[in-house]
């Protein structure tokens, strides 16, 4: 009998993940990471990847995997995750940049080092499963990423730096479903997670706990390098807010770039947040092709709840140039941009 690991979070989607597997004759186990290790706020409220509601999770999963009669894993790997994913978020952060946490974590831990960690303790299983809302598709011996059909909840994006190796073991049994049949189904096989909250984030706190550092003032100036304020560390803002920049102007301002070396926040018009192309590095491809050679059109996704829009894709020794169809606004260094081709991912990266 095949074996599928499922990857449980103590949600609705990861619960049914594992009913429907085991509906469809899969020996199925359980694999869950543990990732906090108590460094922050004991106060913190609210249902996130990381913070104090992980155990709760925990327990809910091994009283509900012991009632179904499903074999259960625990696995401890923060201290992993605080080198690899929280590293990441606070260097990218004090550079800067805003950071994608969650593709970091999908790429290097739940499709990583779960899965490896729990096959170096005995652990066997022939496939990995999880609760995304994509697909997988193999043509001509490669595996291709492809959008979940409820447009709403599809999270590919977050999915976009996964191997073929990581993809060809993976299984996304909601893919096909909407998060409204999700839950319907939850219901009707009496799932007590049939109605809980999704967790919004990978932390439900301020990031300030997670960024460690101590109020650094410095100046927020006009792109003409006019200083109109001060901040209290450039860290706070991220391109295209608006709200809480504590400056008086004749008309709304908006953040359009943070200079770390500075220690400057750049403001400006609302069109000054409009951008007619940018780079993108870390490049990572998908299934479709293994390296772009010409200039080609496609759709690109700047912002995990942003919409998909036209842009030409060029070859660049910096890894790649999108350049928009139309001007785009408050495109974040940083954040992943990725690339698509109908509903499948052609690859993505890191903007520049």
């Amino acid at each position: 009998m095949t074996t599928v690991a499922v990857g449980l979070s103590g949600g609705v989607d990861s619960t049914l993940t594992a009913i429907l597997l085991k509906e469809q004759g899969y020996h199925v186990i359980g694999l869950s990471m543990s990732i906090y290790n108590g460094a922050i706020p004991a106060h913190i409220t609210g249902d996130a990847c990381y913070g104090p509601s992980e155990k709760q999770d925990i327990r809910d999963i091994q009283k509900w995997t012991e009632s179904q009669g499903i074999e259960s894993h625990i696995l401890d790997l923060s201290e992993p995750y605080k080198k690899t994913v929280l590293k990441y978020f606070k260097e990218a952060y004090l550079s800067g940049l805003t950071p994608n946490p969650c593709v970091m974590c999908n790429t290097l831990m739940k499709f990583g080092l779960l899965a490896e960690e729990a096959r170096k303790q005995g652990i066997q299983f022939d496939y990995f499963a999880t609760g995304h809302y994509a697909q997988i598709e193999e043509k001509n011996g490669h595996f291709i990423l492809k959008k979940g059909v409820d447009s709403h909840k599809d999270q590919s994006y977050f999915l976009y730096r996964l191997t073929q190796k990581q993809l060809a073991q993976t299984l996304f049994p909601l893919g096909e479903y909407t998060k409204e049949q999700v839950r319907q189904m939850a219901k009707e096989r009496g799932l007590a997670v049939a109605e809980k909250a999704d967790s919004q984030d990978f932390y439900a706190g301020d990031y300030a706990d997670l960024l460690e550092q101590k109020p650094k003032v410095g100046d927020i100036v006009l792109t003409t390098g006019k200083v109109l304020g001060k901040h209290q560390g450039f860290w706070n803002y991220t391109i295209g807010q608006r709200k809480g920049l504590g400056i008086a102007y004749p008309e709304p301002l908006f953040v359009v770039d943070i200079d770390a070396d500075h220690n400057r926040v750049i403001v400006g018009s609302s069109k000054d947040t409009f951008i007619e192309s940018a780079l993108v590095h870390q490049v990572v491809w998908g299934g479709i092709i293994d390296e772009l050679k010409e200039a080609m059109p496609a759709m690109v996704k700047y912002r995990s709840s942003g919409k998909v829009v036209g842009a030409t894709l060029i070859p660049d020794e910096k890894g790649v140039k999108v350049v928009f169809d139309e001007p785009q606004r408050a495109v974040t260094r940083g954040q992943s941009m990725v690339f698509y081709q109908d509903d499948c991912v052609l690859g993505g990266g890191i903007i520049l």
